[in-house]
């Protein structure tokens, strides 16, 4: 196969720049003099390594690091979750009980369409609440 200069020139600089970086990195790495050591089960480790895989990170060391200082814990009540659900199961039976009437009736009472508006209310206002505790993890 035939490579031109400049196909090699391409090649050459962004092993130059990960030379570099990795250069870099070590420097950072020597400053770490600390060694921690946790004992986890098999499945654990598996869990942790496909993560890792997951992650597209160079080494385990630095994808624990990151886990570590910019991962967050999620603590889920789940009474809070058993009640949105809940009231969805709730807004959706009464729905299609308006939905029969209307059906049946032909007609579509104004008091049907505040009730669906309420139930939809009763639905949000858990849901974005849920919303808003998640956006703030992101910051």
């Amino acid at each position: 196969m035939i490579h031109s200069l400049a196909e090699g020139a391409a090649t050459t600089t962004p092993n130059l720049k990960n030379r570099r970086k990795e250069k870099e990195k070590m420097k950072d790495e020597k400053k770490r003099t600390m060694y921690l050591k946790v004992r986890v089960s098999p499945e654990e480790m598996a869990a942790i390594k496909m993560k890792f895989e997951n992650s597209g990170m160079c080494n385990l060391s630095e994808f624990v690091r990151a886990m570590i200082f910019e991962g967050y814990i999620v603590q889920i009540n789940e009474n809070e979750l058993k009640e949105i659900h809940r009231i969805a199961n709730n807004v959706a039976n009464n729905i299609n009980q308006i939905a029969h009437r209307a059906n049946v009736t032909n007609k579509v009472y104004k008091e049907d369409i505040e009730e669906i508006k309420e139930l939809g209310d009763k639905l949000w206002r858990p849901l974005l609440f849920l919303q808003t505790k998640v956006a703030h993890l992101k910051h």
